[in-house]
Order: structure tokens, then sequence, then C-alpha cells
């Protein structure tokens, strides 16, 4: 094989495609098709939940769609970081949707199920035995870390995907992965050049968001070759660029010359991106280095309380500048008011400002700037959500009637956009796990499940 042909549904599954770029994919007659279907973009919740924040009907109207052809083109379908998070239930909830979707379609196929959970047994071993270590900024794993977190996952490479592959799976269905593997394990396995294969698959990770304009929601292809690969829209209304194309390399890159994997490094200092039509970009030059020792991304979460929140605006110039004054005065009420069996670790309460400093906080450089409205976000996480609502209440009847220098009216201090103003969040969840531990073989932290559907 000199050339392999691969089409990207989408930049995540769920977030919808234009079903004539598929089309035109499928004339390519591609070797496999794929697509992310997670990130921790949003934030630890789903994996501390095992739920999605991609509605189920969104997964349903893009995996039959893909489902569809795939099977007529008669090539493997590839979906990593199933569910968003690539837990067991994330897993579990697309499989079942999977399996909906074949009942509806008569379909029939071998699917490759590759979970992702790994047992906390396994990372406190790793622990004990100085294998693992912490990403950039992240403080050093401890063994409380490790058994307070409800769920963790390890981010697999190419190896699980291509194991699958190779035992006939029609439909690869994966726990949370790196995006490039999802891609990349196919080509390395037939002996395509790691570095390029790597590389086209952070391109293609993302969808047609290398294009312009851009757009995770709808389909690239890419073409690899023995020296170079190829990448271009499926959409007439889009175009690659070597600048959109570039660009799209460096993103969510710490180094812009340089593409870390569970695998190895991909040198990319002298890769040349080059136009070939008006819709095509041809990349060349990358070079891969291998690891000396592999490491796998380890994501764990844990429950951090139950939260309760309000929004509401603020037009009062003398309020605005008195912000911080008054939130220490609201701060020091709520304690007065709150019983004293309530121990201060078994609340917070935190106030998001918009229109002053809600996105940078303290960093924003335009903090004293005047201003005539802004909006306050007033969250309270606690123990229970009784607590959390409690502490809430009062926190935003105390805010509301706060007194403060030069006030001229009895009148309250906010405006709030609904009625209830006070919102029940449920459960919250933060990481507990973000490290990298050294692994020897993929294989026995991935189990693969083969059936029949």
């Amino acid at each position: 094989m000199n050339e392999m042909r691969i089409v990207a549904i989408s930049g995540c599954l769920g977030y919808g495609f234009e079903v004539e770029s598929l089309a035109r994919g499928a004339e390519m007659q591609p070797h496999m098709y794929g697509s992310d279907a997670g990130s921790t973009d949003a934030g630890p919740y789903y994996l501390g939940s095992g739920t999605s924040m991609i509605r189920r009907e969104q997964v349903h109207r893009d995996l039959s769609l893909a489902l569809r052809q795939a099977r007529a083109s008669q090539a493997p379908l590839v979906i990593g970081s199933a569910g968003l998070a690539g837990a067991k239930p994330n897993v579990q909830a697309v499989r079942e949707v999977l399996c909906e979707i074949a009942h509806e379609e008569g379909l029939h196929f071998k699917l490759a199920t590759i979970q992702a959970e790994i047992d906390k047994s396994v990372v406190l071993d790793s622990l004990a035995g100085g294998g693992i270590e912490p990403m950039a900024g992240v403080p050093t794993l401890t063994d409380a870390d490790v058994r307070s977190s409800v769920r963790i996952v390890g981010q697999m490479g190419c190896e699980p995907f291509a194991q699958a592959l190779a035992a006939g799976a029609d439909v690869v269905l994966a726990g949370r992965a790196c995006d490039t593997a999802i891609y990349a394990a196919l080509p390395i396995a037939r002996g395509f050049d790691p570095g390029l294969a790597l590389h086209l698959a952070k391109i293609m990770e993302c969808g047609a968001q290398c294009a312009v304009p851009q757009g995770t929601n709808d389909c690239l292809l890419g073409i690899l070759r023995d020296d170079h690969f190829l990448v271009r829209p499926l959409s007439t209304r889009r175009v690659c660029t070597p600048e959109s194309v570039a660009a799209h390399t460096m993103y969510e890159q710490g180094d812009p010359l340089m593409l870390h994997e569970p695998e190895g490094r991909v040198d990319m200092s002298s890769s040349l991106f080059e136009s070939v039509d008006a819709q095509t970009v041809r990349v060349s030059g990358s070079r891969f280095i291998p690891t000396p020792q592999l490491q796998i991304k380890l994501e764990g979460a844990r429950s951090a309380g139950f939260r309760a929140f309000t929004l509401a605006g603020i037009r009062d110039a003398h309020i605005i500048s008195q912000l911080d004054g008054i939130e220490a005065t609201v701060r020091e009420a709520v304690r007065r008011n709150l019983a004293s069996d309530i121990a201060d670790e078994d609340f917070r309460i935190d106030f998001k400002v918009y229109g002053r400093d809600a996105v940078l906080g303290l960093r924003e450089p335009h903090r004293t700037k005047p201003l005539h409205e802004v909006g306050v976000l007033i969250e309270a996480v606690a123990t229970s959500q009784a607590l959390a609502s409690y502490v809430l209440s009062l926190t935003r009847s105390s805010l509301l009637h706060c007194p403060f220098p030069g006030r001229k009216t009895t009148a309250g201090n906010l405006a709030f956009p609904f009625s209830p103003s006070d919102m029940a969040a449920g459960e919250v969840f933060e990481f507990s796990v973000y490290h990298l531990m050294r692994v020897d073989d993929q294989r026995a932290l991935f189990p693969i499940d083969m059936e029949r559907i």
C-alpha cells in the first residue's frame, strides 16, 4: 500500500457535520473513518459523574450516518474517548447507541470495545515504585489523591487501536485515548512513517478546524503517502491553506515544533506546508523520535462537594467601585449567620464579576477601569446540597442588602434575571489525578472485548 485515505467525520462525535461532506469522503474510497469523541476541556465533572456533555440525540445522529457509510464502504470506523470522558459508563452509553442504530438499520459488524479505566491498585503500585510524575504545574501525586478518586482513566496510545483492528474489528469503540491514536494507529501498523502519520492525525482529530472557515463540525480528508500527506476539507465551502494547517499543527501545543505522544515525539522543525490546489495542502518533513520509556497520561476525578449558584446584575457605579469591600462584608455576614457547628472547611463562596475580572481574575489588566454595568455570579460549594443552598441563600440576601459608603437608597443592590434566583447544581468534581505513568505494555492496561453486533 502506497497511500492511505482517512476521513475524519467531525472534530467531536455529536457536534454534527454536513451530510454532503461525508458523501464526498465516501467517493474517495477511504480505508478508515474516524472521530474523536471526548476531551478534558469541559472539566472533571463528566469523568466523575460518568455522564456526557453531548446529548444522546446528537451522538445518535452522527453515529448513525457515520456507521451506515462506513459499513457501506467496508472500511473500519474508529471512535476514541467515547462519551466525552472515556470511562466505563461513558463507553457503555455510546455502545448502547451503537447497538440501537444497528437494530434500526439492520447492520451487522464486529465491534471492539477498548476500556480505559485504570484500577486504583495499578496506580498505587506504580506510585510506590516511583513510576508516576506530574504534568507541568500539577502537584506530586499522593496515595490519598488516588484513593479519593471516583474514577481514573488512562489516555491510550496507538497500540490498543492497532490490536483491535488487526483482530478484524469493523468498529472500534475506545475509552479515553490520545486524539492522534485514533487516526495514526492503522497507518503505522500498515508500515507508514510514524512521524507523518502522527502529524496527520494531529491535524485530523479536530475535523475541519484546520480549514477556512474553521469548523470542528465538518469532515476532513487525509491522504498519507510515503514521504508526505495531504489534507483537504470535504465541504466545497471550505479550503485548507498552508497557514491554516500550520496554525492547527500548533493547536494545544506547549512547544510549536514538537508533538509529544506516548510512543514518542514528532519533530516538526523541518515540516513544509505547501498548497497543492485551491483546497488541499501538502505536508512533508515531519520526523519521528521514539521514546525510551512509554508513558500514559492518567486522569482522575473526585467529588468536591455540591454546588448552588445565582446570577445577578449591578448597574450602580457606587456599588461597582466598592465590590471588593462589599464582598468582604458579605463573607463576614454569612459566617456570623451560619450555625457554629458548620466549620469553615465545610463550605466555600466564590464571586465572579463579569465585565470586570471573571475571566482573568486578579491578573485582569483593566480591573480598575470604570464600568457602568457588571454581572455577578455567586457560587457556594459545600459538603451537601442542602448546605450549599443554605450558604448561597445567606450570601445572596447579604449582598442584596449590603450597606456601602455613599448609599442613597434602601432598595436592593442586585437585579435578578430569573425567579427563583437560586439554582441547585448538584455534585461538583475536581481533578485528583493529572499525571504521567510509566508503562511497559499497553495491552495489559486497556482490555479489548470483541463481539458480533
